[in-house]
């Protein structure tokens, strides 16, 4: 393999990029505010269309209560010319433990959910007790791409 070759670029599927969703657990989330735009890197289990969250109450979260449109990235990186990459567009939603039953069934799931990552998350053991907001990302939209390094054969 040549080191200067161009990649060769291509789309993914959408059940590629879900799968690439499903594999990994540590995601970017990026959302606006004004003419700023942020990017933070968040811990996440993806479950069908959504994608759950746990994060501390701040900044960030007063934001996104405001401006709940955002992007979702995710990545797997092998090498420079070698990764795969999926985009999620939706809108952000703040779960309760609180409020009716469906909103806390819905909670309870998202724990559940969230559980699978991390075993102790809102126990007395939780190593990070401070993440007390549960949300949840809609997956409106997909896309993922993929660069792999072009094989340039030893005669050429």
């Amino acid at each position: 393999m040549h080191p200067d070759a161009d990649p060769q670029f291509g789309v993914h599927s959408h059940e590629a990029a879900m799968e690439l969703l499903q594999r990994n657990h540590v995601g970017r989330l990026a959302f606006t505010h004004h003419d700023r735009v942020d990017i933070e890197p968040i811990s996440y289990v993806n479950e069908g269309d959504w994608i759950y969250l746990r994060t501390s109450p701040g900044a960030k979260t007063g934001t996104l209560r405001h401006h709940p449109w955002v992007a979702f990235e995710v990545d797997e990186v092998h090498g420079p010319n070698h990764w795969d990459s999926a985009v999620v567009r939706g809108t952000i939603y703040w779960l309760s433990s609180e409020g009716s039953a469906v909103e806390q069934a819905v909670y309870q799931h998202a724990l559940t959910i969230l559980r699978r990552l991390d075993a102790h998350a809102l126990t007395p053991q939780d190593a990070t007790p401070h993440r007390t907001e549960l949300l949840r990302i809609h997956v409106n939209e997909v896309s993922a791409r993929s660069a792999r390094p072009t094989i340039i054969s030893p005669n050429e």
